[in-house]
Order: C-alpha cells, then sequence, then structure tokens
C-alpha cells in the first residue's frame, strides 16, 4: 500500500482517556472494517506516568472503512470522555514549520507558496524605474499658475 493510500485508510482518534489503549482501540473501530494497525505516541518525556499523549491513529485496510469510522465515531463517548475522530493528515518534517531551527523564509514549503518569480522581480524594477524616471523639475508646467484673479483676455 503507498504512503497516500494508508494515508487516506487511517484516521486520527483524539481526546482518549488513559485508561484506553491499543486493544480496547482496536475493539472500538472494528466494527467499521479490518484494522490493519493502531498507534499510540507515548509521552516525551519518558519520565511521564501517562501510557499515551491522549491521541492514536488507527489504520484501516480499506479507505472507506476510514471514512465510515469518522461519520459513525466523531463525537462520540469512549470510556467516559468525547472523542475526535476526524481524517488523519501527513505527518510534517521536524525541519519544516514553527518550531523548526530553519527560518521560516528558508523552508522549501514557505518558499514555494511565497517565492517571486523572475518575471514578477523585472516588472517591479521596471515600474520602479518609472517612478523614479519623472521629471527634473517639479515646478515644470506650473508657469502662470502665481497669478491672482481672473485671466485677462
Amino acid at each position: 500500500m503507498t504512503d497516500a493510500s494508508r494515508l487516506k485508510a487511517t484516521v486520527y482518534v483524539g481526546g482518549l482517556d488513559n485508561a484506553v489503549d491499543e486493544r480496547i482501540l482496536t475493539d472500538a473501530f472494528l466494527p467499521f472494517g479490518v484494522v490493519v494497525d493502531v498507534t499510540m505516541p507515548k509521552p516525551e518525556q519518558q519520565s511521564s506516568p501517562e501510557p499515551h499523549r491522549g491521541f492514536g491513529y488507527v489504520e484501516f485496510e480499506v479507505p472507506g472503512d476510514a471514512k465510515e469510522a469518522i461519520e459513525n465515531m466523531d463525537q462520540s463517548e469512549l470510556y467516559g470522555r468525547v472523542i475526535k475522530v476526524a481524517a488523519a493528515k501527513p505527518q510534517k518534517e521536524s525541519n519544516e514549520g514553527l518550531g523548526s531551527k530553519t527560518a521560516i523564509w528558508e523552508q522549501e514549503g514557505w518558499l514555494a507558496t511565497h517565492a517571486v518569480s523572475d518575471e514578477d522581480r523585472l516588472d517591479a524594477e521596471n515600474a520602479k524605474r518609472g517612478i523614479d524616471s519623472r521629471p527634473g523639475d517639479p515646478m515644470q508646467g506650473l508657469e502662470g499658475l502665481d497669478v491672482v484673479g481672473p485671466k485677462v483676455a
């Protein structure tokens, strides 16, 4: 299965109680189709007493089963807590987005969205030259306006 099809067949499950483990999560989503994998990320600190970070991912064999699970399980209750079930999003690379050690304008994603093409840069330079190429004397063409009163015919 390709990564894109795996992503379509995977759902995010948030708001999990600490009593929920991988077996319970598998049993809860089994009615919607064959569950291929269940992942519940561990806390970042190893000393944490929490068994997981409060969310997990359930991967189905067929993407249609994932859609069915989202429609039926979102905002349902599991172990006394309302859970959020949504389509899983692709994982961001550690060097992308906020929290990375690379400046935002040096990241590929930002550049793809905000980069200026050579043609646009050339147009901007030409427009700037057009503004700077005004006549030297700003008072040129204003002769005769210093006379007050009606014009004599």
